[in-house]
């Protein structure tokens, strides 16, 4: 069905904004999470207490995208509200097991693993349903759904810092769990517009049964060229891309001490994320097709910049307006993720285009910071862990911009297929006329012969 433009979709897209609120706005703060555990699990007798820290947060990051693959199967075969809710209630599972924990280790499957999942459940299904209830303003919607993060961004570090200080990491979680009961009932709101295959499979017998392996894993998306350059070029971008969330707050600790409040860069970077997924988000609906690359292509590009940008300032005013200019970039690339997803591939295969792409940016995403935690452990800074991590989003820019050239190349090839089939069948039929032609001519002659 057509989209209906609004209605109750205002308040589906007030549903999917707390999710990615409450999602990514902890998963933003990692830095502050980060500093406490150092803090709390870490002894100075530990070389390697960066690295394994780090992977915490970066598996826990990781995995929010890593299994998106199998949440869009699940989303496609039973709808984006029962996915939803039941990945709202494992990821309150995970966050509250995850307060009871002594050492480092638990927290790896607790928060990185049963935790992440759970998001990535409840995530999902938030970028689907707002398909079924907008087609025109999507770009828009989108810009503020993901604008929910950027709130909860701004908000968390603050308040968890004073959570933290107040009471302890383990009482901090528990609060968190707030977000998370929220966000179960958030879900309940994703009424679908369009059938899932559950409902088209069963029919009027109320029998459900698998669909065949090729209908629930649609590896046809992998045909279209245009996505498929996509889907490796993001993720060839991103292996920098959550080392200063995840080491901002370490980097100033270790440049600045004390003297200076750490949580003001994630403040920066959250403000100007949601700006620029507000603008960027009304931009995308401007510009047409497949073109709406080009934005994603800038965005790289300075956020490759200013990563490297980030060892050369000595002041703490020049890592602010880096962190304002990251933010702002940081926004455009992830509000018209969909609206490039639904160009691309149609809205049919959107959800498995998606949860494709999530998957393969988990990968780099996952091993980002680790690593930069070990070049920290071992040469005793962040700078060159930085100046790396802006390598990547250059690289990953640089192949994103043959995407509309080859999209435009296919529109032309579909376009001209249907056009030879046309002139293929008026020959046939001009063939059929011919030997019509022939044969009733003897006859004719035959009939006057007599």
């Amino acid at each position: 069905p057509e989209p209906p433009e609004g209605g109750w979709g205002w308040v589906v897209m007030l549903a999917a904004m707390w999710c990615n609120g409450a999602v990514f706005g902890i998963q933003n703060s990692c830095g502050v999470l980060f500093v406490s555990m150092l803090r709390l699990f870490g002894s100075s007798e530990d070389k390697q207490l960066v690295f394994k820290t780090a992977w915490v947060s970066s598996l826990s990051m990781g995995m929010v995208f890593f299994c998106s693959p199998i949440v869009s199967v699940f989303t496609d075969l039973f709808g984006c509200r029962k996915v939803a809710v039941i990945g709202a209630a494992v990821g309150l599972v995970g966050l509250l097991s995850s307060s009871f924990v002594s050492t480092i280790e638990p927290l790896y499957f607790t928060y990185g693993i049963l935790f992440a999942c759970g998001c990535s459940f409840a995530y999902q299904p938030s970028l689907v349903i707002l398909g079924h209830y907008f087609k025109k303003r999507l770009g828009l919607v989108n810009g503020i759904v993901t604008a929910g993060s950027s709130l909860f961004t701004v908000s968390l570090p603050f308040l968890l810092r004073v959570l933290i200080d107040s009471v302890d990491l383990y009482k901090t979680l528990r609060l968190l769990c707030i977000l998370m009961f929220v966000l179960f009932l958030a879900g309940f709101t994703y009424k679908p517009l369009v059938p899932n295959t559950k409902d088209k499979e069963g029919g009027k017998k109320g029998k459900f049964k698998l669909p065949p392996a090729k209908k629930i894993c649609n590896f046809s998306v992998f045909k279209v060229l245009s996505y498929r350059i996509w889907a490796f070029g993001i993720p060839a971008a991103l292996f920098g891309y959550f080392v200063p969330y995840v080491h901002l707050m370490n980097h100033v600790k270790d440049r600045f001490g004390d003297s200076v409040p750490e949580e003001v860069l994630l403040l920066c970077l959250g403000i100007t994320s949601g700006v620029g997924r507000l603008i960027f988000g009304r931009v995308a609906d401007y510009i047409p097709g497949a073109k709406k690359i080009y934005l994603q292509v800038a965005s790289f590009f300075f956020i490759g910049l200013m990563s490297m940008m980030i060892p050369l300032c000595k002041v703490f005013g020049a890592l602010v307006a880096v962190c304002l200019f990251m933010g702002l970039f940081d926004g455009c690339f992830i509000c018209i993720m969909a609206p490039i997803a639904f160009e691309l591939v149609g809205a049919q295969d959107v959800s498995q285009a998606i949860g494709f792409l999530l998957g393969l940016m988990s990968v780099p995403m996952t091993v980002g910071p680790p690593i930069a935690g070990l070049l920290r452990d071992k040469l005793g800074t962040y700078d060159v862990a930085f100046y790396l991590a802006g390598v990547p989003p250059l690289i990953g820019g640089a192949i994103l911009c043959f995407i509309p050239w080859v999209h435009e190349r296919q529109k032309l090839k579909e376009r001209a297929k249907p056009v030879d089939g046309e002139t293929t069948e008026k020959m046939l039929e001009n063939e059929s006329t011919l030997v019509s032609d022939t044969t009733e001519k003897p006859v004719k002659e035959l009939d006057s012969g007599f």
